[in-house]
C-alpha cells in the first residue's frame, strides 16, 4: 500500500523514518549508562555507586598537562570510549595515544560525599613499574555548586615497582547527597494547623459578608460559638483559679432577720407624786 503518492509526501515520510532513529539510538545510549561499565568483580554495592554518576555518563573531559618538555592531553570518558578509543576510559595523546585505563575493568567505591572510580587494564609500561598494565583513579568529589567540574591531573605516580597510577581529580554535584529536611514532624503539623485555620477564617469571613451579609463582629465565622465559649473558659478560670474561699461569709452584716425580743416595759408610775 503506498502512503503517499506525491513527492512531497515520500519525502516527509523519509525525514520521519529518519527522526525516530536518531530518537532510537538517543534512547538506547541514554538509558545504557553507566551500565556500559563492566565491573572487575560485580557486585551490588559497586554498580550501585556507579549508578550515582549517571549525569557523568556520555560525556568527555579533557584537561591538558605539561611533563619537562612533554605536553599531554588527556581525555576521560565514564563508561563510554574516550577519544573515540574503542573500550578506553582514560586516553593520554601526545605525539601518540596511550589507553591508561579500560572502563571494561572498572572498580568503584564510594563514600557519602564522594567516588573513587579505578579503571585498570591500561596499555603496559614501556620501563617503569615492572612492565605493568596502567591504571587511572579518577577521585570524583562534592561540590554542589556545579554540574560537572573540571578534569584536572594530580599526578602520575610511575616510580615504583609495582601498583602505578594515574591520579585525576573531578568536582560534581551528581555525588553529593540528598539535603536531609531540618523540619520536624511537630513543626510540619503546626504548619499544617496554621493553614488550615487561616482558610477557616478567610472563607468564614467571605461566606458570611458575601453570602449572608454580615457586618461588624458577626462577619466572624461561627461568631455565637466562639464567645460562648469564650465566656465558659473564662467561668472555667474563675473557678479554678480565684483565691478567696466560695464558703465564707460575706464581710458586712446584714440587718437580723428574726423579730428581736420585747423588753419587759418599765412602769415608772410609782415615781409620780402622789
Amino acid at each position: 500500500m503506498k502512503v503517499f503518492s506525491s513527492p512531497g509526501g515520500e519525502l516527509l515520510l523519509v525525514w520521519t523514518v529518519v527522526v525516530q532513529l536518531i530518537l532510537c539510538g538517543y534512547g538506547m545510549g541514554a538509558t545504557d549508562g553507566t551500565k556500559n561499565c563492566k565491573l572487575s568483580s560485580e557486585s551490588e554495592f559497586e554498580r550501585k555507586v556507579l549508578s550515582r554518576l549517571e549525569p557523568l555518563a556520555q560525556k568527555n573531559l579533557t584537561v591538558k598537562a605539561k611533563n619537562g618538555n612533554e605536553n599531554y592531553t588527556y581525555v576521560f570518558q565514564l563508561c563510554g570510549d574516550a577519544g573515540g578509543v574503542p573500550g578506553a576510559g582514560v586516553i593520554q595523546v601526545s605525539s601518540k595515544t596511550t589507553v591508561i585505563g579500560m572502563y571494561n575493568a572498572t572498580q568503584a567505591i564510594g563514600g557519602s560525599d564522594w567516588v573513587m572510580l579505578i579503571y585498570k587494564n591500561g596499555q603496559k609500561y614501556d620501563a617503569h613499574c615492572s612492565k605493568e598494565s596502567r591504571k587511572a583513579i579518577i577521585m570524583i568529589s562534592c561540590n554542589r555548586n556545579i554540574d560537572m567540574g573540571q578534569l584536572k591531573v594530580i599526578l602520575e605516580d610511575r616510580d615504583k615497582d609495582q601498583d602505578c597510577f594515574y591520579l585525576f581529580e573531578l568536582d560534581s554535584s551528581a555525588v553529593c547527597p540528598a539535603i536531609q529536611s531540618q523540619i520536624s514532624t511537630g513543626s510540619i503539623i503546626i504548619i499544617i494547623g496554621f493553614c488550615l485555620l487561616a482558610v477557616y477564617l478567610i472563607g468564614g469571613f467571605l461566606y458570611q459578608r458575601l453570602i449572608v451579609g454580615a457586618k461588624g463582629m458577626e462577619q466572624f465565622p461561627n461568631y455565637a460559638f466562639w464567645v460562648e465559649l469564650g465566656n465558659l473558659t473564662a467561668d472555667g478560670c474563675d473557678f479554678v483559679c480565684r483565691s478567696r474561699n466560695r464558703e465564707e461569709p460575706p464581710a458586712y452584716r446584714g440587718v437580723a432577720t428574726e423579730p428581736l425580743e420585747e423588753e419587759p416595759e418599765e412602769r415608772d408610775d410609782h415615781l409620780l407624786p402622789m
